[in-house]
């Protein structure tokens, strides 16, 4: 009985802590040529688009591909300046003070910028 009870809360304290690790919001940053710069988890940098408004991201379709989302899963909750914000396809997407975050699918290790003033300087570097 001991062992079960003992099995049961070792297993609920694991999914809590999974779940608060998927609760937060993508703090990291980095630093680069340019200064410090948001990253995901991976350490990769994150892009703003001068083309999206608050709230909403203008990039969708092939411009997805080039640049994909910073995803939202179902567990993770807005705080500070970061929120959640609704795709035109329906999944979430994090933002930074009303801007949605992208990754550079030509950033090829953390650290690079190249997608900083990409299509005659629509794209910036998310910078804290």
């Amino acid at each position: 009985m001991k062992t079960t009870l003992a099995l049961t809360l070792a297993t609920a304290a694991s999914f809590a802590l999974a779940s608060a690790a998927l609760a937060a919001p993508p703090t990291k940053t980095g630093t680069t040529a340019k200064g410090s710069v948001l990253t995901d988890a991976k350490g990769m940098t994150l892009y703003i688009f001068d083309k999206d408004t608050d709230g909403k991201s203008a990039c969708n379709g092939p411009c997805a591909t080039n640049w994909p989302v910073l995803k939202a899963e179902a567990g993770d909750k807005a705080e500070g300046g970061y929120t959640i914000i609704s795709r035109d396809d329906g999944s979430k997407q994090w933002a930074y003070k009303g801007k949605p975050l992208y990754t550079f699918a030509k950033d090829q290790k953390a650290g690079d910028i190249t997608g900083d003033g990409f299509l005659n300087g629509a794209w910036h570097l998310a910078q804290p």
